[in-house]
């Protein structure tokens, strides 16, 4: 019945918990569970971008207005990353965060149901709102926990694995979209009905998965451990006030470009196809989309691999120099050349995100936490950059042309993957955890620490976790 005892849900991050140094092997399980928030905002954003469409079809509203579900959905994410999910994680620790962003997203889908039954629009993005701040919640703990739950040289692997099934989600929602919604709209019936069965659907399982989280035990990783493991690595930055951590910064101007770039093609993607292509319908274009997030999420287990190889900060400059070269041509080109550009675009996105993250995060030691809310603040570019290009669509009365809205913000973001490539001050950080040993070889510690005040890590073998271990000025003291 050790499954059922009493979890704490509060840690000090004055606290060294050793977490930050589990294994490869030791770190599965936990990254295991985490790996399943990833599917969970992948669906909700791909079922977002499919009701893009859908709602300008059987609400009769324009482009530019059906961009407050992306307004609404990426605005709440700093509200949650540098608001309350944020303080949750810096004054309890992650757990707690993963429950309380379960809890916001289960609400926001019971909401949503008397909306999409009334067909209030302004209601539903208020529910697309609430669902934003509880995804928003779940990002702020869940990437940053990726990057630093298990040897520091694999992070970039570790969180690309995990995103790449948040690309299965974008995968399973249009094609559940075109089946579902469209097909329903093309029968002159009211297909809206459907949708609410879906999120009664989501609230149901998301409340179920934060039961499971609350008696699941997983390691919990303090500002104490990211010191230590950035003073180990002789490349942490924290000794700077956090006013002067640069990289951070440009690592979330970086993130809030791309991720507008990224959620604009994506949810103008539909619009794009049966404007450009002969007899496309929108059910049609929704199948096309689930292809073309196929594609994203193929582009992330790739990049995978090629990490294992080649160091994560040069396939990071390849892909996010191909997205520039390969959304041009969607400007000017149609039918299935201008489509299969925007393949091979989403194909090149799809590392690029998690890989902000953990790069951005490198040597923040104990800023990790709050800097992590900064990172995942940038995602709110995602309410920015969609109605600039539906905006633009309007005027033109083209969604092909408005493409050269997030062409425009895929060359700002660029800028970050030039500097962490040829900036000493960006390439040596990324470079000495890469080579790290932490998690790889055993770490020495302190003698007084094998004999006492330590307990076993639950499910983790051998490894030692203490209990009541405090870092002062990088030393340990019982």
């Amino acid at each position: 019945m050790g499954f059922l005892k009493k979890q704490s849900l509060k840690i000090s991050d004055k606290k060294r918990t050793r977490a930050a140094e589990l294994t490869l092997r030791e770190s599965i399980y936990p990254l295991c569970l985490v790996t399943v928030l990833f599917f969970l905002w992948g669906f909700s954003y791909g079922l977002l971008d499919t009701l893009n469409k859908h709602f300008q079809e059987t609400l009769n509203i324009t482009r530019s207005r059906s961009s407050g579900l992306q307004a609404a959905y990426f605005g709440a994410y700093p509200l949650a990353s540098l608001g309350h999910a944020n303080w949750i994680l810096r004054h309890y620790g992650y757990k707690p965060v993963f429950i309380w962003g379960l809890c916001l997203y289960g609400v926001g889908a019971l909401v949503a149901w008397p909306c999409i039954l009334h067909r209030s629009f302004a209601g539903f993005c208020a529910a697309i709102f609430i669902i934003g701040n509880g995804l928003g919640a779940l990002e702020t703990a869940a990437n940053p926990y990726l990057t630093v739950c298990g040897p520091p040289r694999y992070a970039e692997i570790r969180i690309n694995i995990a995103q790449a099934f948040n690309g299965v989600g974008t995968v399973v929602a249009p094609v559940l979209g075109s089946y579902v919604f469209f097909k329903k709209t093309e029968d002159n019936t009211d297909s809206l009905k459907t949708v609410q069965w879906v999120y009664l659907a989501i609230a149901v399982f998301v409340f179920l998965l934060a039961i499971v989280f609350y008696f699941t035990w997983i390691p919990e990783i303090t500002d104490a451990d990211m010191a230590y493991q950035a003073e180990t690595t002789h490349a942490g930055t924290d000794v700077k006030p956090f006013i002067k951590q640069y990289r951070l910064f440009h690592a979330t101007f970086a993130q809030f470009c791309y991720t507008g770039a990224q959620v604009a093609i994506a949810g103008s993607f539909i619009n794009y196809v049966t404007e450009t292509r002969g007899n496309t319908s929108s059910s049609l274009g929704a199948q096309f989309l689930a292809g073309a997030q196929g594609a994203f999420a193929l582009g992330r287990f790739a990049g995978v691999v090629l990490m294992k190889f080649i160091r994560p900060r040069y396939v990071f400059l390849a892909y996010m120099t191909l997205c520039i070269v390969f959304i041009s041509p969607s400007i000017t080109q149609r039918g299935n050349t201008g489509m299969a550009m925007l393949y091979i675009t989403l194909f090149f996105e799809s590392i690029i995100f998690p890989t902000i993250v953990a790069l951005g995060m490198r040597g923040l030691g104990k800023y990790s936490k709050r800097g992590s809310g900064f990172i995942v603040a940038g995602v709110a570019g995602g309410a920015v950059v969609p109605p600039l290009l539906f905006v633009a669509a309007d005027a033109n009365n083209s969604t092909a042309k408005a493409m050269g809205v997030p062409l425009a913000f895929f060359l700002a973001a660029w800028t970050y993957s030039l500097a962490v490539n040829f900036v000493p001050a960006y390439r040596d950080v990324a470079d000495k955890f890469s080579i790290a040993e932490i998690g790889i070889v055993p770490q020495a510690h302190d003698e007084e620490s094998k004999g006492e005040g330590g307990v076993m890590s639950e499910g983790f073998g051998k490894t030692r976790v203490p209990a009541e271990t405090e870092h002062i000025s990088g030393t340990e003291k019982i």
